[in-house]
């Protein structure tokens, strides 16, 4: 079955993620980092995309990316990763095998403090993992970049306000509900933001199959077998009894 293709309008905020395939390491060494960063850099210059928030890890990246054109995601995207490991299985002497997991994903996110939330769980990535006491001190992210004054890869300006004290935030414990929000966006491979605005970016870019519960809708009692309406009694009881000792 084809993939459907992609819908990236323009002026739309994207939170764009991709993996090493099989979780295999991305960047093996600081020069790795600083590869895809020239990388990086050269991309936005070619094409024209907005590049707000970022962060790598070993065997990962995220990218807040605003594209000024509806085709400008996918041939940035394209010639970013497809340079990358062109560069990488040069450097590493590799003929050829996957060092993605795949294609990229890509979630659209409200540019309220939806936005501000999601920069801040990408730029706290590192804090997160324990690589570093302080979240600035990552140096393969933007907040390190903007703490350094460093000029490279360009950022663009938020489509919202950053907090004054918005290095104190990043480096604040981030509230359980506000993370697994985001951690579910990416799971599902769904928007991020409210949900009079989930309808309304699902209709614009087609993503309305996003929204869909997750499974098969849970059968009425009187539908089901003896057997299985007796199992769902005992997982009941059993749910409930786990609840009251916890």
């Amino acid at each position: 079955m084809p993939r459907q293709p992609r819908q990236h309008s323009a002026g739309v905020c994207f939170h764009v993620i991709n993996r090493g395939n099989n979780r295999q390491q991305l960047f093996r060494k600081p020069e790795d980092y600083a590869a895809f960063v020239a990388i990086l850099t050269d991309a936005l210059s070619k094409f024209e995309i907005d590049l707000l928030c970022w962060c790598l890890m070993s065997n990962h990246w995220h990218l807040v990316l605003r594209p000024r054109t509806d085709k400008a995601m996918a041939e940035f995207m394209r010639w970013l990763t497809l340079t990358h490991v062109r560069r990488h299985h040069k450097h590493y002497e590799i003929e050829n095998g996957h060092l993605y997991q795949g294609r990229y994903k890509s979630f659209p996110v409200e540019e309220d403090d939806y936005f501000l939330n999601l920069c801040r769980y990408v730029e706290s990535n590192a804090l997160r993992a324990g690589l570093v006491t302080r979240a600035e001190a990552w140096e393969w992210s933007s907040l390190w970049q903007r703490s350094k004054r460093a000029t490279k890869p360009a950022l663009a300006e938020w489509p919202v306000n950053r907090p004054d004290r918005w290095t104190a935030v990043v480096n604040e414990s981030m509230p359980e509900d506000l993370s697994k929000e985001i951690k579910q966006s990416i799971l599902r491979d769904r928007p991020l933001g409210s949900a009079k605005w989930l309808k309304q970016i699902a209709k614009k870019l087609r993503l309305e199959q996003k929204l869909n519960p997750v499974g098969r809708p849970r059968k009425p009692d009187n539908e089901l077998s003896r057997a299985q309406r007796y199992r769902r009694k005992r997982e009941a009881a059993a749910t409930t009894a786990a609840k009251t000792v916890a």
